[in-house]
């Protein structure tokens, strides 16, 4: 059913129709219940590791810190997608209102952009404790990690919201998107028109949110590297340990954002829709659940506070 709004002059979309649920039948019982129980799944996995960060007072340090802060993201930016996604499974006509599906658009690219600048953050953090331990404390006080966080988020949100100020007046041509959520790029193929400008403001966000963080991250990664190449094993062993939960986490967004652009951008006829459909939303089906198994597991202080309140230790302060 198309829900669309005739005026004098033009056709006004007031709904978006995400076709690519199709027509499940009695598996829409199943796939609810697996992505309710993951969703349950990253919440509860994400948010035990901000209570045990927050418990355990040795833990609060700044990279500790972004940690916390990049979990949080982890559950919003999952928030964002599920609840939409579980209550469009049992939807006959799966319509989403205008401002809704611009709300989880903003949401998703946003949180997107939070989640590349937050690993950012953490590879200068983690460039700052290899190359210059003696000057860390002064370099990377809580304080000023604070400041970075709030930085993150006022960069990604005016970084996005420049380029959604160019969606907002676009007038379309169908509201048929060919997905599961909200897609700016697959709006811009319902619009009767786009302007250059609206392909710059993308172009422009793709560079703030994508390019830059990763040159950054790259940069200071280099930079570890040459220094892991000079000092003795066991710092060697140490800097390995503490940066390849975030080598991991880069690795999957880099390999999640190709499968986005390649469903959003190019057509892949060829491809299952039951695959391009778990194409379209790998990264918050991955990404939420590698944060949390990579940091958990891997960082030695946070298995040992994780041991201890499985255990009803009061840590020492």
């Amino acid at each position: 059913m198309m829900l669309i709004k005739k005026m004098e002059n033009s056709t006004e979309v007031v709904s978006f129709v995400l076709s690519a649920y199709g027509n499940i039948g009695n598996l829409k019982y199943l796939y609810f219940c697996i992505m309710l129980l993951w969703y349950i799944l990253i919440c509860v996995s994400n948010t035990i590791l901000i209570v045990v960060i927050y418990m355990d007072r040795r833990l609060h340090e700044p990279m500790y810190l972004l940690l916390c802060h990049l979990f949080m993201n982890e559950i919003s930016a999952s928030t964002s997608l599920y609840p939409l996604l579980l209550s469009q499974m049992f939807s006959d006509t799966h319509e989403v209102m205008l401002p809704w599906c611009f709300l989880q658009m903003c949401c998703f690219y946003i949180f997107s952009c939070v989640e590349l600048c937050s690993l950012t953050a953490m590879a200068y953090d983690r460039y700052v404790c290899i190359c210059y331990p003696l000057q860390y404390n002064v370099l990377m006080s809580n304080g000023r990690v604070g400041k970075i966080i709030l930085l993150v988020w006022i960069y990604s949100f005016t970084s996005y919201m420049f380029s959604f100020s160019f969606v907002i007046p676009l007038k379309f041509c169908g509201n048929v998107i060919d997905k599961v959520f909200c897609d700016q790029q697959l709006i811009f193929k319902l619009s009767c028109s786009v302007s250059v400008l609206t392909s710059i403001s993308d172009l422009f966000f793709g560079f703030m949110c994508l390019v830059f963080p990763f040159v950054l991250i790259s940069v200071s990664y280099m930079k570890i590297l040459w220094v892991c190449l000079n000092v003795s094993k066991e710092s060697k062993q140490k800097a390995i340990t503490t940066c390849t939960p975030q080598m991991v986490s880069l690795a999957n967004i880099f390999v999640g954002g190709i499968l986005h652009l390649m469903g959003s951008i190019f057509d892949i006829p060829y491809f299952p829709d039951k695959v391009r459909i778990i194409l379209s939303i790998y990264l918050h089906i991955l990404q939420p659940m590698i944060a949390p198994f990579m940091y958990g597991l891997h960082l030695h202080k946070i298995r040992q506070s994780c041991k201890r309140l499985l255990c009803q230790q009061s840590p020492h302060i």
